[in-house]
């Protein structure tokens, strides 16, 4: 779900476009579910996607990429200079 990379961290998201509101949910399978409300049209969704991952750990936008899974709702994202314990503790449910 979430690990170490050589720059950063990466992690696996399953993303819910078109969402009444922009969260995190719950861990679903081995991903996290991140909902927003953009639709899954020209990259909107993955820019949403990004904007609230980015906010959310305090970093930059283009901290944030995403490595897989560009046209599907599972995601596997990287996060520049950011660490394992700080991933858990902005994104996964107390």
């Amino acid at each position: 779900m979430v690990r170490t990379d050589p720059t950063g961290v990466t992690l696996d998201v399953l993303v819910q476009p078109r969402a009444s509101r922009a969260r995190f949910g719950p861990v679903h399978g081995d991903r996290i579910k991140v909902a927003v409300t953009a639709p899954p049209v020209d990259g909107e969704a993955n820019a949403a996607v990004i904007e609230l991952v980015a906010r959310a750990l305090g970093v930059p936008r283009a901290a944030v990429e995403v490595i897989a899974g560009t046209s599907s709702r599972r995601k596997t994202l990287r996060v520049r200079g950011g660490t394992v314990a700080a991933v858990e503790a902005a994104l996964l449910p107390p």
